[in-house]
């Protein structure tokens, strides 16, 4: 028995149609990336449930984890 991915026409037939509320601004931005708007939607979605971003993205600075404690001796070197 083998286990295939599904082919693009059983994805489709998965969709399910939803209705979003977006500012003007957003969807002129989203457009300007791709005529079609909810490939654009759905890649952002699963990116973001995946976790996948990347740090020059984020607003926060990431902090150095504490250094670890030099061995017993080295204090006062």
């Amino acid at each position: 028995m083998q286990n295939s991915a599904p082919s693009a026409s059983e994805r489709s037939a998965e969709k399910v149609d939803l209705s979003v509320q977006i500012d003007r601004e957003l969807l002129d931005q989203v457009t300007h990336l791709s005529s079609n708007p909810s490939k654009v939607i759905e890649v952002a979605l699963r990116q973001w449930l995946r976790g996948d971003r990347r740090s020059e993205d984020d607003l926060v600075r990431q902090l150095p984890r504490n250094p670890t404690v030099p061995p017993k001796g080295e204090w006062n070197d």
